[in-house]
C-alpha cells in the first residue's frame, strides 16, 4: 500500500518551491520514465505490477519501489490519465561555459519563456536537432515543472539546461548571436553559421531590450505569401523548430 506521506510528497512536487526543497522532480509514463532510466537512477518508483515485471532489471538497488493498484496510482499521479509508472528523480542542471559550448556548435538561449509546455517542447526540439546546451534567463520557466518534463518526452536527460544572468553570459560570448525578430533579415536568405547562439524570446514580448541589444544578427521567418493577412506571430516552440531546422539544413549543404 502506498503511504499517505509518499502521495503527499509526489503531489507537493507540482510546486517549484517544494521541488527545490526536496531536490526532486516528477516524471510519469513508461516512455518518459524509460528514457530517464537510461541516464539516471530514480529516488522512487511507484508502478503497476505489469510495469515492474517488465522493467525491474533496469532499477538500481538504491531505488525505493512501490508496486501499487490502479487506484493508488491515480491518487498519486499529477496527470489526468495516469500511465503505469511515476518516478522521482534528482534534477541535474548544466554547468557549461557558453564560450566553450558554442565554440563549434549551436546552443539555444531562452529569454523569459513562460509556458512550461513551450519550454519542454523546445528541449525536445533541441534534442532532435542535436543541440546539447540551453542557457536560460532567470525569468524562464522551470524545466522541472511537471508539464515541462512531460513535454520533453525524455529529452531532458540528454539536453543540459542552466539558469543564470543571460545578458552577462552573452556579453562575454565571443561568437555570433542570432535572434528572431519581426524586423530581422529573411532567415532563408541571410548568412547563417554552424556555431553560435540562437536566442528565442518571451511568448508575448519577444526578446527583451537588454538581450536584443546583444544580438549580432536579427532573423525573421517570413509568412507565405508575403503581405497576406495572417496571425501576428508564431508560437515560440514552432519558431524554434523552423529556426533550428534552417540552421542545420545550411550546415549540411
Amino acid at each position: 500500500m502506498l503511504s499517505k506521506n509518499k502521495i503527499q510528497l509526489i503531489k507537493s512536487l507540482e510546486r517549484r518551491k517544494e521541488r527545490k526543497k526536496q531536490n526532486l522532480f516528477v516524471a510519469e509514463g513508461p516512455k518518459l520514465v524509460g528514457e530517464l532510466l537510461t541516464v539516471d537512477a530514480p529516488a522512487l518508483i511507484v508502478c503497476s505490477p505489469a510495469w515492474f515485471l517488465q522493467n525491474k532489471h533496469l532499477l538500481p538497488s538504491t531505488t525505493t519501489t512501490d508496486i501499487v493498484t490502479d487506484d493508488e496510482l491515480r491518487r498519486a499521479s499529477l496527470q489526468q490519465h495516469p500511465q503505469e509508472v511515476i518516478a522521482l528523480f534528482h534534477p541535474r542542471y548544466g554547468t557549461a561555459d557558453l564560450n566553450e559550448a558554442a565554440a563549434d556548435d549551436l546552443v539555444l538561449a531562452l529569454d523569459g519563456i513562460q509556458d512550461p509546455g513551450n519550454l519542454g517542447t523546445i528541449v525536445r526540439l533541441a534534442d532532435w536537432f542535436g543541440i546539447r546546451h540551453i542557457f536560460c534567463s532567470e525569468g524562464t520557466a522551470d524545466i522541472y515543472n511537471p508539464k515541462a518534463v512531460q513535454a520533453t518526452m525524455g529529452a531532458i536527460g540528454r539536453v543540459a539546461l542552466q539558469y543564470g544572468d543571460l545578458a552577462a553570459q552573452l556579453r562575454a560570448f565571443a561568437g555570433p548571436i542570432f535572434g528572431t525578430h519581426l524586423c530581422g533579415d529573411d532567415i532563408y536568405r541571410a548568412p547563417l553559421s554552424h556555431r553560435g547562439v540562437i536566442v528565442m524570446g518571451n511568448e508575448g514580448k519577444g526578446i527583451s531590450d537588454e538581450i536584443s541589444a546583444l544580438v549580432t544578427q536579427r532573423l525573421f521567418i517570413p509568412p507565405y505569401p508575403s503581405g497576406s493577412d495572417r496571425v501576428e506571430s508564431l508560437n515560440v516552440a514552432i519558431a524554434t523548430a523552423i529556426t533550428c531546422a534552417e540552421f542545420r539544413r545550411r550546415a549540411g549543404e
